[in-house]
Formats: C-alpha cells, sequence, structure tokens
C-alpha cells in the first residue's frame, strides 16, 4: 500500500526546518505518535519521520527525502503507521530501497504483505536459543581454517578501505547461498551506488539472486535514511526466520557506516556527544541491532558483516562497540595486500569462537593451534631474515621459516569476484582438504618445493604438489 492510501489525518503545518530537522506545527485533535511516518497533503514523496516533542503543538521530525521538497507552511498528515518494507518470498531477487520501493529497474512491490521496521518486542523477554556447533564452510581457505564460521553465528570482516572486505564477503555470499539452503539477505548501508550495482550483477550472473533480497541506503542518502536502512533489512530477516521458518544469511556491508550515520543524525539532534565525538547511545544502538539477529529452535540467522575502520585505528569507538557482538572476527591486514596476499586475513589477530575440537574437530584444531605457532615464529625469523639474510638462520629455524611462507601463500586464492580483473581462476576448497594440505605443509613432506608454487592454488593435489617431493 502506498503511503498516499494511508494518508488519513491532517497533523499540522511545516514552520522550520534545520538540515534534517523539520519543526511541525500541530492544529486540531491528531497527535501522531513517536516513529510515526508523516508525509505532505499533496506530495506523497515527502517523508517525515516523527522523533521528539516540544509541547502539545509542536513536534520534531527526521526529514527522510529530499530537503528541496519542503516548503515554510506546507500541509502534513499522518499515515497512521510506522515505515514499513515488504517481506516474504516476493523480495527475492528484488533490490529495494528503506521504503520498500524497487530500485532494480523491476516491478513495484505492490499488493506484498508489508511489516513495521521497529520490532514489536527483543531477546530480552527472556527467550534462549543455543547456537548450533555445525560449521558454515565459506570455500574459503584462510577463513574455513583459521576463523570458521558456525551456523547461526556472526562474523565481521573488520579493515581499513581497499583491504578486501567487500570482495571476500560477496565470494561468501557466493559460495555459501549458491551451495547452502534457506536464503540470503544483503543490507548494503551508506557504500557506493557502483558497488550496489557490481554486486547485483554478479549474484545474477551466478544464479543467486532469485534467492537475495537486497536492501540498500546508499552513501549519498541522508544520514536518517543510512541509519534505518539497518533496521528495514533486519526486518525481512526476522520474517523469513519467524514466519518461514527459514535459515537466513545476512551480509550487513557496512556496519561502521550504520554507526556513523548515527553519529551523524545526534549531531544534527543536538545531543550531547561521547568522549570521542560519537553519539551517546553508541552502544545501544549496534546491540539493538545485533540484538534482533538470532537463531530460533525452527530457523537460524547466520551473519557476515564487514566493518570498515577509519585510519587503520582499531581502538575507533564504532569498531570497538561491534566486536562484542561477534562469534567470529576476521582481520584484514594491509601489510598482507601490499605483499600480494588475498584475502589478506591476519591469522594472528582473527579468532573465532568456533576454532575448539569438539566444534571443528580434534584434527582441526590441533593442525590450526600448530599452523598459528609456526606463523608466530615466522614472525619472529623475518625481523632477522631482514637483516641479514635467511641464510644465517639455523638449519632448524630455516625449515620452520619456509614451511611457515608455504602456509601463508598456501592461504591466497582466486574469487571469482575478482576474476576478470587478476586472471586468477577461482578456487573453492573443502575445509577437511585444507586442514589435510596444512598438515602436509607442517609435516615437512614438501619441504623441497619453492614457496612459490604454493600461490593461488586450489587444493595441493589440484596443484599437483604432493608428499613425494619431500
Amino acid at each position: 500500500m502506498s503511503t498516499s492510501e494511508k494518508t488519513t489525518y491532517t497533523v499540522g503545518y511545516v514552520r522550520g526546518v534545520a538540515g534534517q530537522v523539520v519543526r511541525v506545527s500541530c492544529e486540531g485533535e491528531y497527535r501522531p505518535v513517536l516513529r510515526e511516518l508523516l508525509t505532505a497533503a499533496d506530495d506523497a514523496t515527502v517523508r517525515l519521520e516523527v522523533y521528539a516533542y516540544e509541547d502539545t503543538h509542536t513536534l520534531y521530525c527526521l526529514l527522510l527525502s529530499d530537503a528541496d521538497s519542503i516548503e515554510r507552511d506546507m500541509v502534513v498528515v499522518g499515515t497512521g503507521s510506522q515505515i514499513t518494507i515488504p517481506v516474504g518470498a516476493d523480495v527475492l531477487g528484488r533490490v529495494m530501497n528503506l521504503y520498500g520501493e524497487a530500485i532494480d529497474g523491476g516491478a513495484d512491490l505492490t499488493n506484498v504483505a508489508r511489516k513495521q521496521i521497529y520490532p514489536p518486542h527483543t531477546m530480552s523477554q527472556g527467550m534462549t536459543v543455543e547456537r548450533p556447533s555445525e560449521v558454515l564452510e565459506t570455500g574459503i581457505k584462510a577463513i574455513d581454517f583459521f576463523t570458521p564460521l558456525m551456523r547461526g553465528g556472526k562474523m565481521a570482516l573488520v579493515g581499513g578501505a581497499g583491504v578486501g572486505k567487500t570482495t571476500l564477503q560477496e565470494e561468501i555470499l557466493r559460495n555459501v547461498v549458491y551451495r547452502g539452503r534457506g536464503v540470503s539477505v544483503f543490507a548494503g548501508i551508506g557504500e557506493r551506488i557502483r558497488e550496489g550495482h557490481a554486486l547485483w550483477s554478479s549474484l545474477k550472473e551466478h544464479d543467486v539472486l532469485d534467492r537475495t533480497a537486497l536492501v540498500f541506503g546508499h552513501i549519498n542518502k541522508n544520514a536518517a535514511v543510512r541509519a534505518l536502512t539497518a533496521a528495514a533489512a533486519a526486518t525481512v530477516v526476522e520474517h523469513f526466520r519467524d514466519e518461514e521458518k527459514q535459515d537466513v544469511l545476512f551480509f550487513v556491508d557496512n556496519v561502521f557506516r550504520f554507526l556513523q550515520a548515527g553519529s551523524e543524525l545526534s549531531t544534527l539532534l543536538s545531543e550531547l556527544p561521547s568522549e570521542f565525538g560519537y553519539q551517546p547511545t553508541l552502544q545501544s544502538d549496534i546491540a539493538a541491532f545485533e540484538n534482533r539477529l538470532y537463531s530460533t529452535p525452527d530457523a537460524s540467522v547466520t551473519a557476515v558483516q564487514t566493518v570498515y575502520v577509519p585510519a587503520d585505528e582499531f581502538g575507533n569507538p564504532a569498531v570497538s562497540a561491534t566486536m562484542p557482538h561477534m562469534d567470529a572476527v576476521v582481520i584484514l591486514s594491509r601489510d598482507m595486500t601490499y605483499e600480494g596476499h588475498y584475502p589478506a586475513v591476519n591469522a594472528f589477530d582473527s579468532t573465532s569462537k568456533a576454532l575448539k575440537p569438539n566444534v571443528v574437530g580434534e584434527e582441526h584444531y590441533t593442525t590450526a593451534t600448530q599452523a598459528v605457532e609456526t606463523l608466530n615464529q615466522y614472525k619472529q625469523l623475518k625481523r632477522i631474515v631482514s637483516i641479514v639474510g635467511e641464510e644465517e638462520l639455523s638449519a632448524e629455524n630455516q625449515k620452520r621459516y619456509s614451511r611457515a611462507q608455504k602456509v601463508i601463500n598456501y592461504m591466497t586464492q582466486g574469487f571469482e569476484a575478482t576474476a576478470v580483473e587478476t586472471g586468477r581462476t577461482a578456487a573453492r576448497v573443502e575445509r577437511a582438504m585444507v586442514v589435510q594440505d596444512v598438515a602436509t605443509i607442517l609435516s615437512g613432506a614438501v619441504d623441497n618445493v619453492p614457496a612459490e608454487q604454493f600461490l593461488y592454488i586450489g587444493d595441493l593435489a589440484s596443484a599437483g604438489i604432493s608428499g613425494n617431493h619431500g
């Protein structure tokens, strides 16, 4: 149902506009409730959301549409509803904005069930759901080996600009959706229109678009729209989980932009900032969003979220506020990108709650522990090698150094998302095979194979590398 069709109440008149804040003078008996969506009597494209009252006759609204469409003394009417978005099977394969309007050039999403974007309840009601221990394989060696993701868990891809967060997320989406069960929802918050179009084209090309719903609040939209896009996408997720009992894969790009939009909005609303300049509600904003993404006994929600790190400052409050909500944190290293290693996963700083013997198995856990120990030794030896050269190391340290190099190179991988630009063949490797290959490298069975031969391969067997070389 369109906004104009739901207009039934005259609220009052526009008396002032300050940035994205519109002051409305109420006349008559009707008083809109907080978060109600208002519009103009003669222009349904005007959208305002009630956020505060000054007195019984004055209210303040967030401007969600173009400021050029607002004028003094404009008649404001109420819709009797909060912002709603279409949900259900009809949104699969479609791209929507905050209001559920199609932005993919397809048919309008009319006669489709809609839900308000703000939840009527939260997990605070006391329901607890034990997370499943099933590992959700992504086909990406570095992630499945060092930071495995559980079905029903949350993963953050964390890094600065240009380290491959979005590319890695897109590859996970394609691999998991194509081979998995359930549906996926993608929330594009504060990212470029070009990136959204590229994602849509890629999903369509690889036949996974028909199981994916996309909700975008691009970087050119105002702060209120960008902030609310997260709630709109979460509503779509909740419907699939609660009403249709389907497992959902939820992708968010980018959580930092969601919190940044909240900070901008806080400034516009003249709220006192926190010590570091962010909104005073930073912790509750991210908690309110993340707490909606829980699993139930009937369906799971698995979330993969990118987190931009401004100026590579990992101590940024927005980044720090997000991390406690994650089950797996993948840190992407700029130094590794300089060395040409993609994906640039930093195995030292990345963590996962799933990397336990009772979840991934004893063999995986033991091999991963040995690999991290070897990489830690490599990190220490690398300083010595940079000064005196590898030849000056002891024979035992030379072996450790070489094996660590091979593990690092083995973790590089070609992606479908970048195949055209790089010319590298995309590879998807099963987790069990990765564990076996790393164990082979650490055992010394391939010591005689040059480290360069491990770059951008799939598994060892497909690359023609075996223990016979040892």
